[in-house]
């Protein structure tokens, strides 16, 4: 199958691995992908912002920003006219984003099929932590796309409910949360390859307590270090896999509370040494996340066997189930974060049972890659067999 890939992404984070990881999959099982996309992010090194694109954004208003975003569709569409004529794929993937109507377009002009992958409601997101200068354009931009693709792909049941808010029907929404490869994240240490100048595992008979992430004020990590300080154990540790804000504030703490035996930090580290990392930890905190995203790091900590502590929130909950792969805790209350990472310090028995059923998660909800890509042929030739807007579909185009 041949497939036109469509997103308007420039910075190369989370997103990007998303993406990249799709288009792998689907490479691997024979298919031939057609990325139509900036390419900011492929010349960026990795947690990139998006380079000169998000300084220009941050540079203007915001009413002219969002329209320079609509504006950028009419070059986008004719990159794909460009696009479709000269491969002529069987089905356009799009991964949504805001002010971004070209696709629908180049579905109607074609008559191909949309697929639509969703992995927030930038309406709402962008509202809330941005703000957005032209709301009506902004709205009427997120349901053009939602109501005219032919089917989408949120990547939890919370995020399809704000799908089918908009008038789409159940049968047109497949929800696909994120996935891992499991040649990459795997609870063996031994199949993880140590990094330079590292042994195998760095921290040898120390109980680790780890964050993969941006750190910020709201994580609350100064709390688990205190809980740490008030074991009084030199063999339980945190591990900060990332950066962020705080972190001078982490390490200030650490010096005054004689704590530095106790912490690591690594600062920004590459995805190839992120199976690395991930192995040196035992016990794997999330302590904050938006209503309706499905964590990446979540699904890595699964893969890699980890006693997970995370917010006790709807769309974790399709994930982590309280006793059996993780503990949750009030969001509303991150004392409990730190009660349950307590908990976990103290009982080994529940600490082993969560980290051999995380392992087993990932075939029970089928998170990997390879599934998800197998899906989303499957939704484009049922697309096909309902519109058949081509010839049947050539397996060698």
């Amino acid at each position: 199958m041949k497939i036109l890939y469509h997103h308007r992404i420039a910075s190369k984070d989370g997103q990007y691995v998303h993406i990249d990881a799709i288009v792998s999959a689907l490479k691997e099982q024979g298919h031939t992908v057609v990325m139509i996309a900036p390419n900011v992010a492929e010349q960026a090194s990795f947690g990139s912002d998006g380079g000169w694109v998000s300084v220009l954004r941050q540079k203007l208003p915001r009413f002219v920003s969002e329209l320079l975003e609509l504006g950028y569709s009419f070059y986008d569409f004719i990159q794909l006219c460009r696009a479709i004529i000269k491969h002529k794929p069987d089905a356009i993937y799009e991964r949504y984003n805001l002010y971004l109507p070209s696709g629908v377009w180049a579905k109607k002009l074609f008559k191909l099929p949309l697929i639509l992958e969703i992995n927030s409601p930038l309406y709402n997101e962008r509202e809330h932590y941005g703000g957005i200068a032209i709301p009506m354009l902004a709205k009427w931009s997120e349901y053009y796309a939602w109501r005219n693709s032919d089917h989408l792909l949120p990547v939890t049941q919370v995020l399809a409910g704000y799908v089918k808010q908009a008038g789409v029907t159940a049968e047109h929404i497949t929800v696909l949360h994120n996935g891992i490869d499991k040649r990459q994240f795997s609870p063996n240490p031994k199949s993880v390859a140590a990094t330079a100048n590292s042994n195998c595992n760095q921290f040898n008979n120390k109980l680790v307590i780890g964050f993969v992430g941006f750190c910020r004020e709201w994580h609350q990590l100064d709390k688990v270090l205190e809980k740490i300080a008030a074991q009084q154990d030199p063999n339980i540790m945190l591990l900060i896999v990332g950066d962020g804000p705080v972190l001078n504030d982490l390490r200030a703490q650490a010096k005054r509370d004689n704590l530095e035996q106790n912490i690591h930090i690594t600062g920004l580290v590459s995805r190839q040494e992120m199976p690395y990392w991930l192995s040196q930890i035992d016990i794997a905190i999330q302590p904050a996340v938006t209503p309706w995203c499905s964590p990446l790091k979540l699904i890595e900590y699964l893969a890699t066997g980890k006693a997970i502590v995370a917010p006790d929130t709807a769309n974790i909950r399709e994930l982590i189930t309280d006793h059996y792969n993780g503990l949750l805790f009030d969001p509303n209350d991150m004392n409990d974060l730190v009660t349950k990472i307590e908990q976990l310090i103290n009982t080994s028995s529940l600490r082993q049972k969560i980290q051999a059923s995380a392992v087993t998660t990932i075939d029970e909800k089928e998170l990997e890659w390879h599934r998800n890509a197998e899906k989303i042929v499957a939704i484009i030739e049922q697309q096909h067999e309902n519109s058949s807007p081509y010839e049947p579909l050539n397996q060698n185009s």
